[in-house]
């Protein structure tokens, strides 16, 4: 039995979540109500909530500011010979504009080649709240789970020490960056780059490809990521040199 099927549903949609850059919006339409779907690039923060960077011309930004429920579709069927054998979540909640220094430079570290975007007058950061969300991780696994099982425990000096990890382990540490993901993920290409870390793991980018890599046990602050990441690239080492 894999990792994956091990874990708890609301675990299960947290991961998923962590592991895509990019999502299915759906709104209802402000004038007539009808379902709007749109594709999306999103980010979570440190405890799963989705983030995303919209522009008030979008349809769906129209929609939302009418009414702000909305449901995300988590599609990590990729890759699957068949597609419905695959996870996907549809996540329900109320979306809200935010003004977060944090936040916003979460997102943009996931989506670099949005800054450009996020200078517009007309683009602003979105949070969503989570309600609740169905899962429907292969046959005869599917759940709807509530939010206080979906969304992780916070942790308040992570969250003010992560800007400055992703900073050092990219400037000082690419080398473990990029063990991390050819060595314990099993990806191709050089040049990884970290772009966020939470008290269960840690995201990778390269060019338009993201990775997740999940610790060994939750961390709660700096230090305790640190002794993670160490323990990660000492296994990662061992197996290259194998």
């Amino acid at each position: 039995m894999s990792e994956t099927e091990t874990q708890t549903p609301g675990t299960q949609i947290r991961h998923l979540m962590r592991s895509l850059d990019r999502a299915t919006l759906a709104t209802g339409m402000a004038d007539g109500g009808w379902p709007y779907g749109s594709l999306v690039m999103v980010a979570v923060d440190q405890d799963g909530s989705p983030l995303l960077l919209l522009s008030d011309l979008a349809e769906h930004t129209k929609n939302l500011k009418a009414d702000p429920r909305v449901s995300l579709l988590f599609d990590g069927t990729g890759g699957y010979d068949e597609p419905l054998t695959g996870p996907r979540a549809t996540v329900l909640g109320r979306v809200a504009r935010i003004e977060d220094e944090r936040l916003a430079e979460r997102y943009l570290r996931r989506h670099p080649s949005a800054r450009m975007f996020a200078t517009f007058r007309d683009f602003n950061f979105y949070r969503v709240e989570v309600e609740r969300a169905h899962i429907v991780a292969g046959f005869g696994r599917i759940h709807w789970v509530e939010a206080k099982d979906i969304l992780a425990a916070r942790s308040e000096a992570l969250e003010a020490a992560e800007a400055g990890i992703v900073e050092h382990m990219n400037a000082d540490h690419a080398d473990a960056n990029q063990l991390y993901a050819s060595v314990l993920l099993g990806l191709s290409g050089e040049g990884w780059e970290m772009t966020g870390c939470d008290t269960e793991g840690c995201d990778l980018r390269l060019g338009g490809a993201v990775a997740r890599l999940d610790y060994d046990a939750p961390v709660e602050d700096a230090e305790e990521t640190r002794k993670a990441l160490v323990s990660l690239v000492r296994r990662a080492r061992q197996s290259a040199a194998e």
